[in-house]
């Protein structure tokens, strides 16, 4: 590794020698294959033995139908040893130019402090989380989300805000949907959009609005007449050209129409100007990008959704909330998680499944580290320089077109036309947004310096006057009406006061870090979620400057690097998946099951069958499958399963034959929901397309397929394929992720668009979605190759019917597939425990924690059970503590229905067992505190503490706090 940061820091010209060479007597390309992998050869004839096989081969033999089975090997490049596949990635991001952005037009330079640098979007601590399903031991990262909504509140003064959404266009789009089921009225169904907002959220809102029949209208807000079918109004505040205007007419007249008024706000700009809820807006969104995280090429970035607490329990995503714990301490956890997509299914108002937990922490840990007062010195500073630059424009002979501003100048070139200037500019590596030949505008940020304004400037000067920058600026005093600058406290809570020295916020960051179980503690055996590791040589490009720090609408001749990577990394996928075509546009699963519906949509629309809208989707899917349907503008017919957890044939060809004519498409998981390979597969794709449908394939079990088949060789049409499982891109806590779908040829016009002049739809903010992650699942594939992945595939199956041999006996596996194996995951049922003891599958969940382990997916897709996988990165030695821990359980439950433990009060109706309470001066539980805390000899050796007991969900929904004020 010294070698390659010595030599990755010196021109790349002559790297073509090193790549035949670096390490090659140290490092191998099989020793990346060898780390990811968690079984020792030794140890997976082991587990071949516990199974009664002799080989790897034999199992895939058994356990995978040979209709299909790939015989060839994929065509991915060999294998790389780490510090090569390094080097490679750096080459070619090295061909990307890093020019200084003065583009805007909702991204922006900024600065990440070192301190969350290094210890939070560095620290697998921190990215290797999954989602807080399981409170008690996700007090942490609650904690920094609660965080979060408490900053978004402040700053837009509206009471309610959600913990983070996909990116700004989506969540103007939420608000829009928002808006749409929150109005009454008959023949409501027309959006008004301010001509002036971003043209990304202009062109997302469209996308969103299509297939729900609602009408959006773009114009000027002067020409707006607010007639009785408008529901709702979209503003940008500040506006894509930068002006600030004053909203309260418009929000009156909105009122007075009964309708409701969004604005998509700039966060820093909130920092000096009125909150929204000054001027009666009911939605506000944005994005938290320029709060610490880099532009990274259009993402990944936190959004925000914030409205009025009298329709908090219609908002889209996830609340995070403050109820009680056993021991009546405060504890967070998820709120009114009845609105998940498992639950509401196809009457869900929204498809979000997880939005992007670990860059919103970034954003708050930002704002935490700077304070209010760090906050209004950086925001004070840019609307300073920024008007220092209008200023001196003026002095040039040009016209700022904006009379109100926070950072951004519209310009009226005067001298010169726009292309002239950008050849100059050309010259000093900078960009700005060109709008025509006669006018730019200018966005400044945290990052400008008297130095870039004075390189900046100088390209406008084209009169050639002398001009003294810095003395200049000395004089100038910042101008602003005082009618749009904010007058209240904000962000007055402990929080943002109590850690502005490196020290502190250090010592805050560990301290809710140690509250949290993550991959660094433990497996996280969690079904149909693939929590597998995430190398740390896949993580440190993310870094770089020349993948960070480029503006996403950046011109195409300074982004080549990422060109010639995005083509790169769309072709293995394509090879992987079995498909054409690629689209690496959609920023989450949910998004890829959202584009994939409307690329099917929009082929039978080209073929003049739009009537095609039934989409069959079995009853065991996940419930973001009918969300996302709906949301297509799809109508939803479930398919019965049978007693094997199969799809049920007969009913398949039934409900087929009856939608034919109207037969749009079947989402279908492969492996099944329930962790089997169901062989007749093909048979079922033949059904749908014999009756003129699309098969879209889930591609949230993909771990169970790479190498070995493909969805587009089973012969599924379109796919989306979770990166953020199969291919490495950690969970974050609960996002980022990302979900590109593959299609076949014929669908392939039909994808997302990637250009700003494209008259395609788009379904993300971003023309390549959250690109700066992409490089993660890029490293995995090129340091794994096609043996390695599909060793990995081998051995993901391997541990999960290792796992289902050594449990079955304790507690009976749900589903199986031919010959009685399951694929890369297992359903275990405790059913019976329950009617025979009591003891619920919650239950076993939390006492999971007290062994020092995150339970499995609970009650899903079968009530009352648990489903577990193991991935291919976790060893014998870890997956049989695991197993251990579960057979103790099982013990213990054995102890209750004996008598020998009370029925209620036992160490699984009280679990989790926190320090304080085994350590506390009274012990009344009829049970010891060792067997409480430390049940088995590996928790003496390691143990992971809950921060809370369980935690009371039921009081938390009924008396909904969201705010970190009344948690301290």
């Amino acid at each position: 590794m010294e070698f390659f940061l010595k030599k990755a820091s010196q021109p790349l010209t002559h790297l073509g020698k090193y790549m035949d060479t670096t390490m090659s007597d140290l490092e191998t390309s099989q020793e990346f294959i060898r780390r990811h992998i968690g079984p020792s050869l030794q140890e997976t004839q082991e587990m071949l033995a516990e199974l009664k096989l002799t080989s790897l081969d034999e199992l895939i033999d058994r356990a995978v139908p040979q209709s299909i089975r790939k015989k060839e090997a994929l065509k991915i490049p060999t294998s790389l040893s780490e510090s090569d596949a390094l080097l490679k990635l750096k080459k070619i991001m090295s061909q990307n130019k890093v020019f200084k952005s003065y583009l805007g037009e909702g991204y922006y330079g900024a600065h990440t402090p070192n301190v969350i640098l290094r210890n939070v979007l560095e620290n697998p601590s921190w990215y290797t989380q999954y989602t807080p399903y399981q409170a008690e031991i996700s007090q942490g990262r609650l904690e920094a989300l609660l965080n979060f909504q408490t900053l978004i509140t402040e700053l837009t003064g509206l009471p309610i805000a959600n913990a983070s959404l996909l990116d700004e266009a989506t969540a103007c789009a939420e608000a829009m949907s928002f808006c749409y089921g929150s109005v009454t009225g008959k023949n409501r169904n027309t959006f008004y959009v301010d001509e002036n907002c971003h043209p990304q959220n202009i062109r997302v809102v469209q996308t969103r609005a299509k297939p729900l029949g609602i009408h959006i209208q773009v114009g000027s807000l002067k020409n707006l007449k607010l007639t009785e079918d408008i529901f709702g109004v979209l503003v940008q505040y500040p506006n894509t050209l930068g002006e600030i205007n004053d909203y309260k007419k418009l929000s009156d007249d909105v009122h007075a129409n009964k309708s409701m008024l969004c604005a998509a706000c700039d966060l820093l700009s909130l920092i000096i100007l009125q909150p929204p809820s000054a001027w009666g807006c009911d939605v506000a969104v944005g994005s938290t990008q320029r709060f610490g995280v880099p532009m990274g090429f259009g993402g990944p970035h936190a959004a925000f959704f914030a409205t009025k607490d009298e329709l908090k329990r219609k908002i889209p995503g996830r609340i995070v909330g403050i109820s009680k714990d056993r021991l009546g301490k405060n504890a967070i956890r998820l709120a009114l998680q009845t609105r998940e997509q498992h639950i509401r299914r196809d009457k869900a108002t929204s498809n979000i499944c997880t939005a992007q937990a670990l860059p919103a922490i970034l954003a708050t840990f930002y704002a935490i580290y700077h304070g209010p007062e760090g906050l209004k010195k950086i925001a004070k500073r840019i609307q300073t320089l920024t008007s220092f630059t209008a200023q001196t424009l003026k002095a040039f002979g040009h016209k700022v077109l904006n009379q109100n501003f926070f950072d951004t100048l519209h310009i009226e070139l005067n001298g010169i036309d726009s292309q002239n200037l950008l050849q100059k500019l050309s010259l000093q590596e900078i960009n700005v947004r060109v709008l025509d030949n006669k006018t730019v505008t200018v966005s400044l940020d945290e990052t400008t310096r008297i130095l870039d304004l004075e390189l900046l400037l100088s390209s406008f000067n084209f009169q050639k006057k002398s001009f003294d920058y810095q003395k200049e600026l000395s004089l100038h005093k910042l101008q602003a009406p005082i009618s749009f600058l904010r007058q209240d406290n904000f962000l007055k809570q402990n929080v943002f006061h109590d850690y502005h020295s490196e020290t502190e916020m250090l010592r805050y960051m560990k301290r809710l870090q140690d509250k949290d179980l993550s991959l660094t503690h433990s497996m996280i055996p969690l079904g149909s979620c693939t929590m597998k590791l995430n190398a740390t040589s896949e993580m440190i490009p993310i870094s770089w400057n020349e993948i960070a720090n480029i503006h996403p609408f950046a011109p195409k001749e300074q982004a080549h690097g990422y060109e010639q990577f995005l083509k790169e990394f769309e072709n293995w996928l394509s090879e992987i998946s079995g498909f054409d075509a690629v689209s690496l546009q959609p920023n989450a699963g949910s998004q890829g099951e959202y584009a994939g519906l409307l690329t099917i949509r929009e082929y039978f629309e080209a073929q003049g069958q739009s009537h095609r809208d039934i989409c069959l989707i079995p009853v065991s899917a996940h419930g973001t499958n009918p969300a996302s349907s709906v949301m297509a503008g799809l109508k939803v017919v479930g398919v019965a399963c049978d007693e094997n957890g199969n799809i049920d044939i007969q009913d398949l060809k039934s409900k087929a034959e009856q939608y034919k004519e109207n037969l749009a498409c079947i989402m279908v998981t492969y492996p099944s929901t329930h962790g089997v390979f169901e062989s007749t597969i093909q048979e079922i794709c033949k059904i749908i397309h014999q009756n003129g449908g699309q098969v879209y394939l889930d591609g949230a079990n993909m771990n169970a397929l790479v190498g070995l088949s493909s969805p587009g060789f089973i012969g599924a049409d379109v796919c989306h394929m979770n990166l953020h499982k199969t291919f490495c891109i950690p969970h974050g806590g609960g996002g980022p992720g990302v979900g590109p779908i593959g299609v076949k040829k014929h669908l392939s016009p039909y994808l997302p668009g990637t250009d700003k002049k494209d008259k395609k739809y788009f379904v993300s903010q971003a023309p390549w979605g959250s690109a700066s992650i992409l490089p993660i699942s890029w490293m995995y594939v090129q340091m794994m190759g096609s043996e390695g992945l599909l060793k990995s595939t081998q051995i993901a199956i391997l541990n999960a019917n290792y796992i289902a041999s050594r449990l079955n006996a304790y507690y009976p596996i749900l589903y199986r597939g031919q010959n009685g194996f399951v694929a890369h995951e297992c359903i275990l049922d405790l059913r019976a425990i329950k009617d025979e003891t009591g003891i619920t599958v919650e239950d076993v969940a939390k006492r999971l924690m007290d062994y020092g382990f995150h339970a499995p997916t609970m009650s899903w897709p079968v009530v009352g059970t648990l489903m577990v996988e193991p991935t291919e990165s976790e060893s014998k030695a870890e997956l049989d503590r695991f197993c251990d821990a579960m057979i103790s359980i099982y013990h213990e439950i054995e102890d209750v229905k004996s008598g020998k433990l009370d029925k209620l009060n036992n160490p699984l109706k009280n679990a989790p067992h926190t320090a304080l309470e085994v350590t506390s001066h009274t012990w009344d539980k009829p049970y010891s505190r060792e067997l409480a805390a430390f049940p088995n000899a590996w928790t003496k050796i390691s143990k992971f503490w809950p921060a809370v007991s369980r935690v009371d969900n039921a009081l938390g929904d009924k008396n909904l706090i969201c705010t970190c004020d009344n948690f301290f």
